[in-house]
C-alpha cells in the first residue's frame, strides 16, 4: 500500500481519500456477505482479503497525515477485546452468554461508551432492517418489548389492516407511513423467531435472481422475449424452477 501512494506509484491509488473510499469499503463489506452465504471457502478467502485491503488504504491515508496506522488499529481493537474478556484474560466467571452481554455493556459505560439514550450507538448509515433489529433490541433489554411471538403478529395483523385503510385512502405519505409500520413490525417478528432480518431478505434476493434467470434462459431457449410471454406462461417457468 505504501508503494501503491508512493511519488512512483498508481495514479489512481494516489488521488483516493478517505470519503473517495467509503463506496468501496461499503461494496466489500456486502461482496464479503454474498460470500458467506453462498459458504464458498475460496470466494470468502478472497472477499475478506478485498475487505482487508480497504482497512489496510485507510490505515495507510492515516499514516501519512501523522495520525496512526495498521500496528495501531491491532493493538486498539486487541486492548479492547482483552479488557472486554475479563473471564478469559482475566479472573472474572460468566457461565452463560447473558452474564458476558451484561458484562459488555458494563464494560462499554466504564470507557464512556454509553450515552444518554440507550438508542445511541447505532450507525445511522446501517441498512434500515439491520438498524430496525438493533434499535428494537436495545429496546428491548430494557423491557420495552413483548412477551411473545404471539403478541407481535396481532400487532401486524393490525398494521396491516391500517396500510389496507391507507391504500383506499390513496394519500401517498400516508401509504408510506403505514408501510413503514408494517416493515417495523415484521422486522420485530424476525428478532422473536431469530432470524436476521437482513440475512433473510438477502437470502430471498439472490433465490429470487436464480428463479428468474431460469425464466429468461429457458424463453431464450425457445427463442421468445420475456415481454411477449403471458404472466401464466412465466409462472409455469418460476414453479419449474422452485423444483430445481
Amino acid at each position: 500500500m505504501s508503494a501503491l501512494r508512493s511519488e512512483n506509484g498508481c495514479p489512481w491509488d494516489k488521488e483516493q481519500t478517505r470519503e473517495s473510499l467509503k463506496p468501496f469499503l461499503i461494496e466489500e463489506t456486502y461482496e464479503v456477505l454474498e460470500a458467506l452465504d453462498e459458504d464458498d471457502p475460496e470466494k470468502i478467502k478472497e472477499e475478506l482479503g478485498d475487505l482487508l485491503f480497504q482497512i489496510v488504504f485507510h490505515c495507510q491515508v492515516a499514516r501519512e497525515r501523522g495520525e496512526f496506522d495498521i500496528d495501531d488499529v491491532i493493538k486498539k481493537i486487541s486492548d479492547k477485546m482483552i479488557a472486554r474478556h475479563p473471564h478469559v484474560f482475566g479472573g472474572e466467571k460468566f457461565e452463560t452468554s447473558e452474564e458476558v452481554l451484561r458484562q459488555w455493556e458494563e464494560r462499554k459505560r466504564e470507557e464512556g461508551k454509553l450515552k444518554e439514550s440507550v438508542l445511541e450507538g447505532i450507525p445511522k448509515e446501517l441498512p434500515s432492517l439491520l438498524r430496525a433489529q438493533r434499535l428494537q433490541a436495545k429496546a428491548a433489554k430494557v423491557g420495552f418489548d413483548w412477551k411473545r411471538v404471539e403478541d407481535v403478529m396481532e400487532k401486524l395483523d393490525e398494521e396491516l389492516k391500517e396500510f389496507g385503510a391507507a391504500l383506499k385512502s390513496k394519500s401517498q405519505k400516508e401509504i408510506e407511513d403505514e408501510l413503514g409500520d408494517v416493515f417495523f413490525v415484521l422486522v420485530n417478528v424476525s428478532r422473536f423467531v431469530g432470524v436476521n432480518p437482513e440475512n433473510a431478505l438477502r437470502k430471498t434476493i439472490s433465490k429470487f435472481i436464480s428463479r428468474f434467470r431460469y425464466i429468461e434462459m429457458k424463453a431464450a431457449d425457445a427463442g421468445k422475449n420475456l415481454s411477449d410471454m403471458t404472466m401464466e406462461e412465466m409462472d409455469v417457468l418460476w414453479d419449474e424452477a422452485k423444483k430445481q
